[in-house]
């Protein structure tokens, strides 16, 4: 099953020809979920080897608007290319408080109507995300007065036990969001496969006198058998250790995570993507305005023991010959371990494990 990761927009603030704003497309066996989507992200779309129309979920890290302003116009664009189909599966799109309000209010001011459903689902955020003064309640927001057309969706409160948000879970999978500091609030999100059954060992199937066939399969899904002479063959009896499966973390802006949960569901992941808007040497400039640097990246990876640490979220100061210093940066805090620097139209492929 492919996982890959394209970057559509590494770049901080605004778009520019060099580099576009925050955006990123993760492909899982054909489907693809959509992280961030700042200005001119449908234009990327159209540049790269992607299609739009396959994305099924939009996972929004804060409300800034190099964040979400190419939202509601890849949503009319996707629309534009649609079909009307009261049966189609809609499109989820998880994000802050506040995110169905924007949606919603732009797309009716617009008198924009999209021919496919959409649902968002809105985390709660906790006022420790953001400096006192910078927090907004947006409960009450259009409370009364949001129409019978806006969208559907959850409203998904902080798990205490957890620290974290459960956003979804199926058999293959599970997804969380945690609590990342910025001037607004903002979210990391995790993806993680559940384990794989391990491999059949045929040598023992043979022992147990199961026969080639049907009954394999059904050992593999973790269905215990029964045999013509009575005998019951359970997964355990014949399945080598599970596999483990990818993990993959995508960090909002931040200046750094709020409370446990970052490091605990990032931990061994596959691939950290992490912002770096500015340099080591301007760190306090960083923290003021709720970012982070290669060392800070560096120093939370090597907390989660992160495989690969990829660097994102540029500030447009710095051009391609200036990005070498930023991975310098970084990969001395790891011990050598190779950090890669995302660029525009990257792919990176995160194979299964064996």
């Amino acid at each position: 099953m492919s996982l890959e990761l394209t970057f559509l927009g590494t770049g901080s603030a605004f778009p520019c020809p060099a580099r576009g704003a925050s955006a990123l497309l993760l492909r899982r066996d054909g489907h693809c979920w959509l992280f961030d989507c700042g200005e001119g992200t449908q234009t990327q779309l159209m540049r790269s080897h992607l299609r739009a129309a396959r994305i099924t979920k939009i996972f929004i890290t804060h409300l800034h608007g190099d964040h979400i302003f190419g939202l509601p116009g890849l949503l009319c664009t996707l629309s534009l290319q649609s079909s009307p189909d009261a049966s189609k599966a809609p499109v989820d799109i998880y994000g802050p408080l506040g995110l169905r309000s924007f949606l919603w209010r732009s797309l009716e001011l617009s008198h924009s109507q999209l021919l496919f459903p959409y649902t968002v689902h809105e985390l709660v955020p906790t006022r420790d995300q953001c400096p006192p003064e910078e927090f907004r309640d947006f409960s009450g927001l259009d409370r009364g007065e949001t129409p019978a057309q806006a969208p559907p969706g959850r409203v998904l409160h902080l798990e205490p036990g957890e620290d974290s948000y459960l956003l979804l879970e199926d058999e293959q999978l599970v997804v969380r969001a945690f609590r990342l500091f910025h001037r607004v609030p903002s979210f990391g999100f995790v993806l993680e496969e559940k384990p794989r059954p391990g491999k059949l060992n045929v040598q023992k199937l043979k022992d147990l006198g199961v026969p080639p066939g049907p009954l394999y399969g059904q050992l593999k899904r973790g269905a215990a058998v029964v045999l013509e002479s009575g005998a019951t063959v359970r997964p355990g009896d014949v399945l080598g250790a599970p596999v483990p499966g990818r993990k993959v973390c995508v960090l909002g802006d931040c200046s750094g995570p709020v409370g446990p949960a970052a490091e605990r569901l990032c931990r061994g992941a596959d691939v950290l993507v992490h912002e770096a808007t500015l340099e080591d040497g301007m760190q306090e400039l960083a923290r003021e305005r709720g970012h982070s640097t290669p060392g800070a990246a560096a120093r939370f990876a090597r907390c989660c023991r992160a495989r690969r640490l990829v660097l994102t979220h540029f500030s447009q100061r710095y051009g391609p010959d200036d990005l070498g210093r930023l991975k310098k940066q970084a990969e001395a805090l790891l011990d050598g371990q190779e950090v890669t620097l995302a660029e525009d139209f990257m792919t990176i492929e995160i194979p299964l494990k064996r």
